[in-house]
């Protein structure tokens, strides 16, 4: 198991005094789920490969106007020396517009995708990860499939930015629903434990939600290790930003293991960076059959007292066929007992199998 350091919250560093007056009306809801984000990278293993990747949400025209996903990741081998080299290097870049929804003006992705551009044009909600394995080139497992595949979440998510901007009076209501997508919403009572029946969400006044309000955002990069992430820049205000790292190595046992982590933070104009969500996943691989023989996941940061619970269902993975998991986890696992954010992280297991074949020979 990897070690990576737990910050609580009383161990965070604090804004200063006159960044907490420009958040005087910001606060902690005693709802709130975990709040204790991990700090820091852990160290690189000889014999190992890692996968990380970023996607931001920036709005350069304000939070009605049109906005970009910039997405950019790498594939990293640790020989059994030390030494290491990049096996892939990706970026993406997507403009959206909202037009009856958040709809794909441009996409470009380095390397290429074949037929990319049979997403332009599509609304980047229900549906759109579809368009990908149908009307694309882009292999399942591949650096450049990942982020394509961040586009709707990363969409949903960017919201809490437009939400942020309507809390602080600068934006109103009438942003919002210009935001808004036609016909029902994207995400309803129990399609997850924190829209449950009962919870906070569901039973918050109609019109005036829940505001969610993480904690203050702890450091990801290890200064010691410069080559732990690809390049990352800053994040700029009112942007967000889902981070990924994905480490896999064989173990002593024989077994193929797997240390995952993701975040998605929020950079207020003021300069304070807050955590949304955070999940760290630890699985065990059979190399063989490429069946995942443990799973388990410890939630880190999350809005509500009730999204907690949602990691016991990683568990369910234990059995099943990485291959496939993409498909099976759309069908099953779904509803109130798991989480929209932990499944997409589970999926990402699937690039398990494309990235075994990087590991250097023992």
């Amino acid at each position: 198991m990897s070690e990576i350091s737990q910050t609580s919250p009383s161990q965070l560093t604090p804004p200063s005094e006159a960044l907490q007056a420009q958040f005087r009306d910001r606060y902690i809801d005693p709802r709130h789920g975990t709040h204790a984000p991990t700090t820091g990278t852990p160290a690189r293993r000889s014999g190992s490969v890692r996968r990380t990747t970023t996607v931001d949400s920036i709005r350069p025209g304000g939070v009605g106007e049109r906005f970009l996903l910039v997405g950019r990741g790498r594939d990293l081998v640790t020989h059994g020396d030390g030494t290491a080299e990049t096996a892939m290097d990706a970026r993406m870049d997507v403009e959206l517009a909202y037009e009856g929804g958040a709809i794909v003006k441009s996409i470009t992705t380095t390397p290429s995708v074949a037929s990319v551009d049979a997403l332009v044009g599509k609304r980047a909600t229900t549906g759109f990860r579809a368009v990908i394995d149908d009307a694309t080139a882009a292999d399942r497992g591949e650096l450049i499939y990942l982020m394509l595949e961040e586009i709707p979440v990363s969409t949903l998510v960017s919201g809490y930015s437009v939400g942020h901007a309507i809390r602080r009076g600068d934006a109103d209501a009438e942003t919002l629903q210009k935001l808004r997508n036609p016909g029902p919403p994207i995400h309803g009572r129990d399609d997850c434990a924190g829209f449950r029946e009962g919870s906070v969400i569901d039973t918050s006044e109609p019109g005036r939600g829940a505001a969610v309000t993480g904690p203050d955002a702890t450091e990801v990069l290890n200064p010691d290790d410069p080559m732990g992430w690809h390049e990352i820049g800053p994040l700029p205000l009112n942007a967000m930003r889902r981070w990924r790292r994905h480490d896999l190595w064989r173990g002593e046992d024989g077994l193929l293991h797997l240390d995952s982590f993701f975040r998605d933070s929020h950079m207020a104009p003021e300069g304070l960076e807050t955590i949304i969500h955070e999940y760290t996943v630890e699985a065990t691989i059979d190399p063989e059959t490429f069946i995942v023989t443990a799973c388990e996941a410890t939630p880190r940061v999350l809005p509500w007292q009730e999204c907690p619970e949602a990691a016991a269902s990683a568990r369910s993975l234990v059995g099943m066929k990485v291959a496939t998991l993409r498909p099976q986890l759309r069908l099953e696992m779904i509803g109130p007992t798991t989480c929209t954010h932990l499944r997409d992280q589970l999926r990402e297991l699937e690039d398990a199998v494309r990235l075994s074949a990087l590991l250097p020979e023992a």
